[in-house]
């Protein structure tokens, strides 16, 4: 039975070990503050209503799963796996969904940790799937194949938005295209697909910009406050309320539409950035993906599938989604695979753009635009 709403439990992880103890909705305890990973136990904190799944096996009552997040807490990504946990738990009947946020390295950190997790059905994950980049990139970081993992299914295909913040002197998509200087945009970790998306996008629209990787989370939204950064590149979803609050303006969209912002096909003027737009449009279908470890057992995989369709389909779930403002357009199973093999398998020339689009020297490098503009990379201090 699931507990009610007042008892909800923090785990934290230290040396190894997981630690419980009661906290307030006021807040965590310092200690709990200072982990080195955010780990919070879902079930515990909902009384989630409706049937179970039929069908699946006893195998998780009674036990743990861990939800490894790629990111810090805070995020998109984030946000999902803290809305779908309590459901799985719920349709797994499992004793807790523990969520567990890995994050370092653009998501890269959490997928390797996800990929070389035990393959019991008790470890699954989500990440973005702008790795697909890294991997046609040979990024040899990443060390696993994306088509060895167990896909579990994706929680919905992300708008890419283009957003300038309202302290910033580019306040327009004629102001970005226009820029005499580089404007300092924002991004996740070398490699991840908010990296890549950035760079590409540059590319392909001729944008003079300078990027700053390295922040996770909600960390580029708090960059913009204290007008360290303009611009970023991010799913709609995640920035919706941070540009409705009058912080920054959507200026371009790619891969799906927003009221009143151009999308970046308007602006890509021959086949080639055609061509680089599409790619990025297809990394944004696929969006929110879970998986567990390659050679996860086909029955507890078939658990995990079902209970994670179950809990996309629950209405409560749904209700819940509507309410935090994330769009849920769900995929399953052998869909999601794929849809990750079928953008895995680019032409020789996607690559070679992909690959000049992720050079690096050290950490700071330039990538030249077709007007002379250089996009100019750099590397961010915490």
């Amino acid at each position: 039975m699931h507990r009610t709403l007042g008892r909800q439990r923090q785990v934290f992880e230290r040396g190894g070990r997981i630690q419980i103890g009661n906290y307030l909705s006021s807040g965590l305890s310092p200690n709990t503050m200072r982990s080195g990973i955010n780990v919070l136990v879902l079930g515990a904190a909902l009384a989630l209503g409706g049937p179970q799944s039929a069908g699946l096996s006893s195998f998780y009552e009674g036990k743990n799963v861990s939800y490894i997040v790629a990111t810090n807490a805070g995020g998109g990504y984030d946000a999902y796996a803290r809305l779908i946990g309590p459901y799985m738990e719920k349709h797994l009947r499992a004793d807790h969904v523990i969520i567990r946020n890995v994050p370092g390295a653009g998501h890269l950190v959490g997928a390797n940790t996800l990929a070389r997790s035990k393959p019991d059905g008790l470890t699954i994950g989500t990440f973005n799937a702008g790795l697909i980049y890294g991997q046609l990139a040979g990024n040899r970081s990443l060390r696993f194949d994306l088509r060895d993992l167990s896909w579990i299914g994706k929680a919905a295909g992300e708008v890419r938005a283009v957003i300038v913040s309202a302290r910033c002197h580019v306040t327009t998509l004629d102001d970005l295209l226009a820029a005499s200087e580089p404007v300092n945009f924002a991004s996740a970790g070398i490699g991840s697909a908010s990296y890549v998306d950035t760079l590409l996008l540059a590319e392909a629209l001729n944008l003079n910009i300078r990027i700053i990787p390295g922040y996770a989370g909600s960390a580029a939204e708090m960059a913009m406050l204290r007008g360290e950064i303009c611009g970023l590149v991010a799913s709609a979803s995640s920035v919706e309320n941070f540009v409705g609050a009058g912080n920054a303006s959507y200026v371009l969209t790619v891969g799906g539409r927003i009221e009143g912002v151009p999308s970046a096909f308007d602006y890509a003027t021959d086949e080639r950035a055609r061509q680089i737009v599409r790619l990025v449009s297809m990394m944004a279908e696929l969006g929110r993906v879970s998986a567990a470890p390659a050679g996860t057992p086909a029955a507890r995989l078939a658990d995990l599938r079902e209970a994670y369709r179950s809990s996309l389909e629950d209405p409560a779930l749904r209700a819940d989604a509507a309410r935090a403002r994330r769009p849920i357009d769900p995929a399953f199973g052998e869909e999601v695979r794929d849809l990750v093999v079928a953008a895995l398998d680019q032409s020789p020339e996607t690559i070679e753009i992909i690959k000049r689009a992720v050079a690096s020297d050290a950490g700071r490098a330039s990538l030249s635009g077709r007007n002379g503009h250089e996009v100019e990379l750099a590397s961010a201090t915490f």
